[in-house]
């Protein structure tokens, strides 16, 4: 959410003309009486004929009967329907504001229909573009959700032939309460919108299903009460049929669980399942038997001072049981904890460790946590540093704010056993299965070829404008040769660079001279995932594009790619590659940029996964590709990129993106609270326009109820219950 000092639309820099009084006010009289004469009949006639300052209705039949008094909902959909129609042109305004709010995502479950029966409210399917908006029937019952897994049938004949069979894990010790399962909905609400970027079948996500609060956050305590072990949470908004989610497992009460011991109870019990993260081990154990497969970590950035709510609960709890107790193991999550004391000696007095955790994380998630600090970095990370081409924030090159990825890599090298490495932030939110992200995400990323991998990465995948992801990719092909540049493959060149100890020998045979290139890289893991473009900082009038550290200065910037927020996943070597450009090379860049600029240095595989993104307003398909694929050569980056400080209003109606204010509205409205709509004269400002939604409008009879939304992710959230702003 935008403080509410910000200004919601861009400051125009253009001097306003000056209002010259003499002109009208001259010494000629004659000139004078014309010009108020004119000025007087004007002002007559906008008061006589404006029908906005008339009060009461000009239509026959009210002249005739009466005029009746609106029912409030009326008044309601009168205010909707004026505040819809398109703003007029303003210069000095963002362009997206003539473009009409979509109110298809808050179609609730009385709205569902099967996915062959879905039509979207956007964008439309008629060529012409005069769809009518699909008018959702309410049917009087709710549907039933049923139990929904996305991860492998690990009971199956045929995954038990190829892997390790999977025992079941349980959160308490005792092995009596096995690891709850989530709840979905079969269908879609109808005429929700589709997601403008990115694509579910790209990725192999499932779209023929929705989520609502109780299907999502219910197994993990939502909806009942404190003294079940609950967390008291949405009592207070619409509940019909949430009961169905505690019918097998009841209310699981989740006072005295520790996460950190059905962690590893449940890695102990498969950990045979597993490679270890010893190189020699490992050779053995591919080499015969059943597969075995890497196993990954969700590295969650908190920081002393964090404010933990009832909803972070649920979305933590949700995210160690859908990825750590629900795949036996494959995943485990741990919470990295800045403290910011510098003073505190947090690795040398387990006593002093303790008070922090007392003090600052709930006893539940104590054992997940490892406490870090900028002087930690500085002894792990030490000497000089060299120059910098630009520091704009002022920050110490071992601070967290540039530099987050220096605890990242000393995480890494204390924990060999895991692949690779999810760097995540507390304000995020999945409406659905972790599992069925993090999984699908790192598959779709080992598919990916090398080639043209850096120049698809680099621009937002529009499926409504470019069709298929294979057409996606035909065209980036063709955009790269009308360019004129040469696609990259492998390390890039520049100068003043310097090789790494070990060599940079990362492309695998099937990159090999005389193969068939489009299958250079396909099998391989992603070194590098993002949720953002890989944009080229060159240029692109991104804040921090300069702030590049160590490298000499005598030379020009060395090349540079960034993904704007910094949740990605990196491999394990490409953080040890980070770790030696820091400790050996002290080399450095902004938090945002050095992963893939390593990346891109050293030839490691880095991909933009198109996750489905979602626009509050009815943008026209060219407008959309002009706003995020308008920089240089038609991508994100360079000159004319939507990472631009003056350009990133356009994402202020997305759903993920640091400075989004759609994400938030849409994910409380979810969580089933009323929500300023932020609709009103000249687009509205977050917290202001018309309450909707809530248990009252959810509640009634004439409402299709409580939202359903598909999975998706949204961020910022910085705060869910109403009740936290008070």
């Amino acid at each position: 959410m935008a403080r509410k000092s910000e200004s919601y639309l861009p400051i125009s820099t253009k001097p306003k003309p000056k209002f010259r009084v003499k002109a009208l006010l001259g010494h000629c009289l004659y000139r004078r009486v014309v010009i108020w004469t004119v000025v007087i009949i004007v002002l007559l006639s906008v008061t006589l004929f404006n029908p906005r300052l008339t009060t009461r209705s000009r239509d026959v039949f009210d002249l005739v009967h009466g005029i009746e008094e609106k029912k409030p909902e009326e008044e309601v959909k009168e205010k909707e329907e004026e505040e819809e129609k398109p703003e007029e042109d303003d210069a000095n305004g963002p362009h997206w504001l003539r473009y009409k709010h979509l109110d298809g995502y808050y179609n609730g479950l009385k709205a569902l229909v099967p996915f062959s029966e879905y039509k979207p409210e956007y964008p439309k399917t008629s060529r012409a573009g005069s769809t009518p908006k699909p008018s959702p029937d309410i049917h009087s019952k709710l549907p039933r959700p049923s139990v929904y897994r996305p991860h492998p049938d690990y009971d199956s004949d045929e995954y038990q032939k190829t892997y390790v069979p999977v025992k079941r894990c349980y959160l308490d010790e005792d092995n009596t309460i096995p690891a709850p399962d989530l709840y979905a909905y079969n269908g879609v609400p109808q005429g929700q919108p589709k997601a403008a970027l990115g694509s579910y079948e790209a990725l192999g996500l499932r779209e023929d299903v929705c989520f609502d609060r109780f299907g999502r956050y219910g197994p993990y305590g939502l909806g009942y009460e404190l003294e079940l072990g609950g967390t008291g949470e949405a009592l207070d908004t619409e509940r019909e049929g949430s009961e169905v989610v505690w019918e097998k497992t009841g209310k699981i009460n989740y006072e005295g669980v520790d996460w950190a011991a059905a962690q590893e109870r449940c890695y102990k019990a498969n950990e045979a399942r597993f490679f270890t993260g010893n190189e020699t081990r490992d050779f053995e154990l591919s080499q015969g038997g059943r597969k075995k497969i890497d196993r990954i970590a969700i590295v969650i950035r908190i920081y002393v001072g964090f404010q933990w709510t009832s909803h972070s609960l649920l979305n933590f709890r949700a995210m160690i049981n859908e990825l750590s107790l629900r795949s036996g193991g494959e995943y485990d999550v741990h919470f990295l904890l800045h403290v910011r004391d510098n003073n505190a000696p947090i690795w040398a007095d387990p006593a002093t460790v303790q008070n922090i955790l007392d003090t600052n994380v709930p006893p539940e998630f104590h054992g997940l946590c490892t406490l870090w600090s900028e002087a930690q970095m500085k002894l792990y990370y030490p000497g000089n540093f060299g120059e910098t081409f630009e520091n704009p924030s002022n920050g110490d090159i071992h601070g967290v704010y540039r530099s987050a990825h220096m605890p990242l890599q000393h995480f890494a090298m204390m924990h060999p056993e895991y692949a690779h490495f999810w760097n995540w932030e507390m304000d995020m939110r999945w409406t659905g299965s972790y599992y069925e992200l993090f999984d699908r995400l790192g598959k779709w990323g080992a598919k990916q070829s090398r080639q043209g991998m850096w120049e698809r990465s680099s621009k937002y995948y529009i499926p409504g404008l470019h069709g298929s992801w294979e057409n996606f990719t035909e065209l980036v092909e063709h955009e790269t040769r009308e360019s004129g540049k040469r696609p990259i493959l492998g390390p890039v060149v520049f100068s003043g660079k310097v090789g790494l100890e070990d060599g940079e020998v990362f492309l695998p045979p099937s990159c090999a001279s005389g193969s068939d290139m489009s299958q250079c890289g396909v099998g391989e893991d992603a070194d590098l995932i993002t949720l953002n473009p890989l944009f080229d900082a060159d240029e692109s009038g991104w804040v921090f594009a300069g702030d590049v550290t160590g490298y000499d200065k005598q030379y020009e910037k060395p090349p540079r790619r960034c993904a704007i927020v910094t949740a990605s996943r990196l491999s394990r070597r490409l953080l040890r590659v980070m770790h030696e450009e820091t400790w050996r090379l002290h080399h450095s860049m902004f938090s945002e940029m050095f992963p893939p600029s390593m990346a891109l240095h050293h030839g490691l595989k880095a991909v933009y996964a198109p996750h489905p993104v979602y626009l509050d307003r009815d943008w026209p398909q060219q407008e959309i590709e002009k706003a995020f694929n308008g920089g240089r050569d038609h991508t994100s980056g360079g000159h004319g990129s939507p990472f631009d400080l003056t350009n990133e209003h356009n994402h202020k109606g997305t759903s993920w993106y640091y400075n989004s204010e759609f994400a938030g509205l849409l994910w409380r409205r979810w969580l089933g609270y009323a929500q300023m709509d932020g609709r009103g004269k000249n687009g509205g400002r977050a917290g202001e326009g018309t309450k909707r939604g809530g248990k009252k409008e959810e509640e009634n009879p004439r409402n299709s109820g409580r939202l359903c939304l598909r999975s998706m992710l949204v961020h910022p959230i910085k705060w869910e219950n109403p009740a936290e702003q008070e």
